[in-house]
Protein backbone atom coordinates (compact mmCIF):
# COMPACT_ATOMS: atom_id res chain seq x y z
CA UNK A 1 0.00 0.00 0.00
CA UNK A 2 1.25 3.49 -0.86
CA UNK A 3 -0.10 6.35 1.25
CA UNK A 4 -0.53 9.88 -0.01
CA UNK A 5 -0.96 13.32 1.47
CA UNK A 6 -4.12 14.58 -0.20
CA UNK A 7 -6.75 17.19 0.72
CA UNK A 8 -9.00 14.27 1.72
CA UNK A 9 -6.34 12.60 3.85
CA UNK A 10 -7.88 10.77 6.82
CA UNK A 11 -5.40 8.57 8.60
CA UNK A 12 -5.45 5.42 10.68
CA UNK A 13 -3.69 2.31 11.93
CA UNK A 14 -5.33 -0.06 14.40
CA UNK A 15 -8.36 2.21 14.21
CA UNK A 16 -9.76 4.61 11.66
CA UNK A 17 -10.83 6.74 14.59
CA UNK A 18 -7.42 8.08 15.68
CA UNK A 19 -7.69 10.80 18.27
CA UNK A 20 -5.27 12.65 20.54
CA UNK A 21 -5.09 16.02 22.22
CA UNK A 22 -3.38 17.43 19.15
CA UNK A 23 -5.36 15.99 16.25
CA UNK A 24 -8.43 14.02 15.22
CA UNK A 25 -8.29 11.95 12.05
CA UNK A 26 -11.15 9.70 10.94
CA UNK A 27 -12.92 8.84 7.67
CA UNK A 28 -15.36 11.67 8.34
CA UNK A 29 -13.36 14.38 10.08
CA UNK A 30 -9.83 15.77 10.03
CA UNK A 31 -8.85 18.46 12.50
CA UNK A 32 -5.82 19.65 14.43
CA UNK A 33 -5.64 21.55 17.71
CA UNK A 34 -6.29 25.25 17.25
CA UNK A 35 -6.24 24.96 13.47
CA UNK A 36 -2.73 23.49 13.36
CA UNK A 37 -1.32 21.02 10.85
CA UNK A 38 -1.61 17.24 10.90
CA UNK A 39 1.61 15.61 12.14
CA UNK A 40 2.20 12.97 9.48
CA UNK A 41 5.35 11.61 11.12
CA UNK A 42 3.36 10.86 14.26
CA UNK A 43 0.67 9.15 12.21
CA UNK A 44 3.21 6.99 10.38
CA UNK A 45 4.57 5.81 13.73
CA UNK A 46 1.06 5.24 15.10
CA UNK A 47 -0.05 3.26 12.07
CA UNK A 48 3.10 1.14 11.79
CA UNK A 49 3.82 2.24 8.22
CA UNK A 50 7.24 2.89 6.71
CA UNK A 51 8.29 6.22 5.29
CA UNK A 52 9.23 6.21 1.61
CA UNK A 53 12.96 6.92 1.73
CA UNK A 54 15.13 8.18 -1.11
CA UNK A 55 16.64 4.71 -1.50
CA UNK A 56 13.21 3.29 -2.33
CA UNK A 57 12.57 6.04 -4.86
CA UNK A 58 15.97 5.35 -6.43
CA UNK A 59 15.05 1.69 -6.71
CA UNK A 60 11.84 2.56 -8.57
CA UNK A 61 13.92 4.62 -10.99
CA UNK A 62 16.32 1.72 -11.52
CA UNK A 63 13.58 -0.84 -12.15
CA UNK A 64 11.52 1.34 -14.49
CA UNK A 65 14.39 3.04 -16.36
CA UNK A 66 12.70 6.39 -15.87
CA UNK A 67 12.48 9.31 -13.50
CA UNK A 68 10.10 8.59 -10.60
CA UNK A 69 6.83 10.50 -10.55
CA UNK A 70 6.92 13.95 -9.00
CA UNK A 71 4.53 12.70 -6.30
CA UNK A 72 7.28 10.32 -5.17
CA UNK A 73 10.14 12.81 -5.51
CA UNK A 74 8.32 15.50 -3.54
CA UNK A 75 6.85 13.25 -0.86
CA UNK A 76 3.17 13.56 -1.77
CA UNK A 77 3.15 9.78 -1.44
CA UNK A 78 5.11 9.51 1.77
CA UNK A 79 4.59 6.08 3.37
CA UNK A 80 4.02 2.47 2.43
CA UNK A 81 3.26 -1.06 3.55
CA UNK A 82 5.45 -3.74 1.92
CA UNK A 83 6.20 -1.81 -1.28
CA UNK A 84 9.71 -3.23 -1.09
CA UNK A 85 8.22 -6.74 -1.37
CA UNK A 86 6.39 -5.73 -4.54
CA UNK A 87 9.66 -4.43 -5.99
CA UNK A 88 11.52 -7.61 -4.94
CA UNK A 89 8.93 -9.74 -6.72
CA UNK A 90 8.94 -7.52 -9.81
CA UNK A 91 12.73 -7.63 -9.98
CA UNK A 92 12.48 -11.43 -9.84
CA UNK A 93 10.19 -11.49 -12.85
CA UNK A 94 6.81 -11.59 -11.08
CA UNK A 95 4.01 -9.23 -12.01
CA UNK A 96 1.45 -7.47 -9.81
CA UNK A 97 -1.72 -5.47 -10.33
CA UNK A 98 -2.93 -2.08 -9.15
CA UNK A 99 -6.21 -1.33 -7.42
CA UNK A 100 -7.84 2.05 -6.92
CA UNK A 101 -11.39 3.34 -6.73
CA UNK A 102 -13.76 6.20 -6.16
CA UNK A 103 -17.00 6.86 -4.36
CA UNK A 104 -19.21 9.07 -6.53
CA UNK A 105 -19.97 11.48 -3.70
CA UNK A 106 -19.47 14.60 -5.82
CA UNK A 107 -20.49 15.68 -9.30
CA UNK A 108 -16.93 15.66 -10.68
CA UNK A 109 -13.40 14.66 -9.77
CA UNK A 110 -11.51 17.08 -7.54
CA UNK A 111 -7.80 17.19 -6.71
CA UNK A 112 -8.19 14.74 -3.83
CA UNK A 113 -9.61 12.20 -6.31
CA UNK A 114 -7.06 12.94 -9.02
CA UNK A 115 -3.88 12.47 -6.95
CA UNK A 116 -4.22 8.68 -6.50
CA UNK A 117 -5.60 8.27 -10.03
CA UNK A 118 -2.70 10.18 -11.61
CA UNK A 119 -0.19 8.21 -9.58
CA UNK A 120 -1.86 4.88 -10.38
CA UNK A 121 -1.73 5.76 -14.07
CA UNK A 122 2.00 6.46 -13.73
CA UNK A 123 2.60 3.11 -12.01
CA UNK A 124 0.66 1.28 -14.71
CA UNK A 125 2.75 2.91 -17.40
CA UNK A 126 6.08 2.52 -15.59
CA UNK A 127 5.66 -1.14 -14.61
CA UNK A 128 3.35 -2.29 -17.42
CA UNK A 129 0.78 -3.84 -15.08
CA UNK A 130 -3.04 -4.10 -15.08
CA UNK A 131 -5.32 -1.81 -13.09
CA UNK A 132 -8.72 -2.49 -11.53
CA UNK A 133 -10.90 0.50 -10.60
CA UNK A 134 -13.86 0.18 -8.24
CA UNK A 135 -16.76 2.60 -8.66
CA UNK A 136 -18.91 2.85 -5.54
CA UNK A 137 -22.39 3.31 -6.92
CA UNK A 138 -23.69 1.71 -3.71
CA UNK A 139 -22.02 4.06 -1.25
CA UNK A 140 -24.00 7.26 -0.69
CA UNK A 141 -27.20 6.53 1.23
CA UNK A 142 -28.34 10.15 0.83
CA UNK A 143 -28.69 9.76 -2.95
CA UNK A 144 -31.16 7.77 -5.00
CA UNK A 145 -30.03 4.63 -6.80
CA UNK A 146 -30.41 6.45 -10.10
CA UNK A 147 -28.23 9.37 -8.97
CA UNK A 148 -25.55 7.06 -7.58
CA UNK A 149 -25.51 5.19 -10.86
CA UNK A 150 -25.34 8.38 -12.93
CA UNK A 151 -22.46 9.75 -10.88
CA UNK A 152 -20.58 6.47 -11.20
CA UNK A 153 -20.95 6.58 -14.99
CA UNK A 154 -19.69 10.16 -15.07
CA UNK A 155 -16.77 9.17 -12.83
CA UNK A 156 -15.85 6.38 -15.25
CA UNK A 157 -15.55 8.92 -18.07
CA UNK A 158 -13.35 11.18 -15.93
CA UNK A 159 -11.15 8.25 -14.90
CA UNK A 160 -10.72 7.12 -18.50
CA UNK A 161 -9.68 10.69 -19.36
CA UNK A 162 -6.74 10.36 -16.93
CA UNK A 163 -5.02 8.32 -19.62
CA UNK A 164 -5.11 4.73 -18.38
CA UNK A 165 -4.19 1.98 -20.84
CA UNK A 166 -7.63 0.88 -22.07
CA UNK A 167 -6.29 -2.57 -22.95
CA UNK A 168 -5.00 -3.14 -19.41
CA UNK A 169 -7.64 -1.46 -17.21
CA UNK A 170 -10.87 -2.87 -15.77
CA UNK A 171 -13.39 -0.36 -14.39
CA UNK A 172 -16.36 -1.86 -12.59
CA UNK A 173 -19.31 -0.63 -10.56
CA UNK A 174 -20.28 -2.45 -7.38
CA UNK A 175 -23.95 -2.84 -8.33
CA UNK A 176 -23.12 -4.25 -11.76
CA UNK A 177 -20.20 -6.53 -10.94
CA UNK A 178 -20.47 -7.93 -7.41
CA UNK A 179 -21.35 -11.62 -7.38
CA UNK A 180 -19.69 -14.98 -7.93
CA UNK A 181 -16.03 -15.11 -6.90
CA UNK A 182 -16.08 -11.49 -5.74
CA UNK A 183 -18.98 -12.13 -3.38
CA UNK A 184 -17.30 -15.32 -2.16
CA UNK A 185 -14.33 -13.23 -0.99
CA UNK A 186 -16.69 -10.74 0.65
CA UNK A 187 -18.25 -13.56 2.64
CA UNK A 188 -14.84 -14.88 3.72
CA UNK A 189 -13.72 -11.42 4.87
CA UNK A 190 -17.00 -10.83 6.70
CA UNK A 191 -16.58 -14.09 8.59
CA UNK A 192 -13.17 -12.95 9.89
CA UNK A 193 -14.34 -9.74 11.59
CA UNK A 194 -16.79 -9.44 14.49
CA UNK A 195 -19.10 -6.44 14.93
CA UNK A 196 -17.16 -5.49 18.05
CA UNK A 197 -13.90 -5.51 16.10
CA UNK A 198 -15.43 -3.50 13.26
CA UNK A 199 -16.59 -0.86 15.74
CA UNK A 200 -13.07 -0.61 17.11
CA UNK A 201 -11.50 -0.37 13.67
CA UNK A 202 -13.92 2.00 11.97
CA UNK A 203 -15.62 3.83 14.82
CA UNK A 204 -19.13 2.66 13.90
CA UNK A 205 -21.97 3.71 16.18
CA UNK A 206 -25.54 2.57 16.82
CA UNK A 207 -26.78 5.46 14.66
CA UNK A 208 -24.93 4.28 11.53
CA UNK A 209 -26.94 2.46 8.86
CA UNK A 210 -26.35 -1.25 8.34
CA UNK A 211 -24.83 -0.71 4.89
CA UNK A 212 -21.95 1.15 6.53
CA UNK A 213 -21.14 -1.93 8.59
CA UNK A 214 -21.36 -4.12 5.48
CA UNK A 215 -19.09 -2.08 3.25
CA UNK A 216 -15.53 -2.98 4.44
CA UNK A 217 -15.59 -6.42 2.72
CA UNK A 218 -16.76 -4.71 -0.48
CA UNK A 219 -13.71 -2.43 -0.53
CA UNK A 220 -11.28 -5.11 0.63
CA UNK A 221 -12.25 -7.81 -1.87
CA UNK A 222 -10.66 -6.23 -4.99
CA UNK A 223 -7.24 -6.63 -3.32
CA UNK A 224 -7.58 -10.39 -3.91
CA UNK A 225 -6.96 -11.45 -7.53
CA UNK A 226 -9.46 -14.30 -7.15
CA UNK A 227 -12.18 -11.62 -7.16
CA UNK A 228 -11.48 -11.21 -10.90
CA UNK A 229 -11.37 -14.72 -12.41
CA UNK A 230 -11.82 -13.32 -15.93
CA UNK A 231 -8.61 -11.30 -15.46
CA UNK A 232 -6.43 -13.40 -13.17
CA UNK A 233 -7.56 -17.01 -13.53
CA UNK A 234 -5.15 -19.34 -11.75
CA UNK A 235 -3.16 -16.40 -10.34
CA UNK A 236 -4.43 -16.41 -6.76
CA UNK A 237 -1.02 -15.44 -5.36
CA UNK A 238 -0.68 -12.34 -7.54
CA UNK A 239 0.27 -9.32 -5.45
CA UNK A 240 -1.83 -6.16 -5.38
CA UNK A 241 -0.49 -2.61 -4.95
CA UNK A 242 -2.96 0.00 -3.71
CA UNK A 243 -2.09 3.72 -4.04
CA UNK A 244 -4.39 5.56 -1.62
CA UNK A 245 -4.71 7.94 1.29
CA UNK A 246 -3.49 6.35 4.50
CA UNK A 247 -6.97 6.25 6.06
CA UNK A 248 -7.70 3.26 3.83
CA UNK A 249 -5.07 1.11 5.59
CA UNK A 250 -7.46 -0.86 7.88
CA UNK A 251 -9.52 -2.05 4.91
CA UNK A 252 -6.52 -4.01 3.65
CA UNK A 253 -4.35 -4.79 6.65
Amino acid sequence: MLSCDSPELMLSCDSLECESLEQLVSPWEVSAKEGGKIDYNKLIDKFGCQRIEESLTDRVESLTDGEPHVFLRRGVFFSHQDFNEILDAYEGGEMFYLYTGREASSQALHIGDLIPLMFTKYLQEAFGVPVVVQLRDDGDCSLSDEENRRRAQDSAKDIIACGFDVTNTFIFSDLSYIGGAFYKNMVKIGQCVTVNKARGIFGFSDEDCLSKYCFPPVQASPSFPSSFPHLFSGMDKLRCLIPCAIDQDPYFR
